[in-house]
């Protein structure tokens, strides 16, 4: 005995056996939401230019942040904050190529990525509260673009 069903839905001279296993594992066509992925690429290329722009600020313009170091959420000083940024800049732009171009691993480290600048900026947010806002709310439009949508890049490829 098979486990093979009857298809009476498809049109043709009469039923058709049809997999159930095969039938549940086809690809999912890609759709126009794969644009959420492009969107989520170049918005992780601006927030890691804005995160070495930042990381550049803390490194050479030690007393541009008008709060105290000790205000801080952490404390720590603006030089290694600038530095933390700088290499979160790089990361988020690496990443980002590697999300355009439809690869796994990428989407994974993009996740992860955007999730660790968000809380990075929540700590960042008594020194630039409309800055790391602002930074918070794209990383979680690139969240949301990455998990609902990144697996229909597969198909791309």
């Amino acid at each position: 005995m098979t486990n093979a069903r009857i298809d009476v839905t498809n049109e043709g001279p009469g039923p058709r056996a049809v997999d159930p296993v095969a039938s549940y594992y086809v690809e999912t066509p890609v759709t126009g939401w794969t644009g959420w992925i492009t969107f989520a690429s170049v918005m992780l290329i601006v927030i890691g230019a804005f995160h070495a722009m930042a990381g550049f600020v803390g490194i050479f313009k030690d007393g541009y942040y008008v709060v105290p170091k000790k205000d801080l959420l952490v404390t720590v000083d603006y030089t290694a904050w600038g530095w933390a940024h700088l290499g979160f800049g790089l990361v988020a732009i690496a990443t980002a190529i590697g999300i355009g171009v439809g690869n796994m691993v990428a989407r994974v480290v993009g996740v992860i990525f955007a999730v660790l600048s968000a809380l990075a900026n929540l700590a960042f947010l008594n020194a630039s509260p409309v800055w790391s806002t602002m930074i918070i709310a794209f990383d979680v439009l690139i969240i949301w673009a990455l998990t609902v949508h990144g697996r229909e890049m597969k198909a791309l490829q």
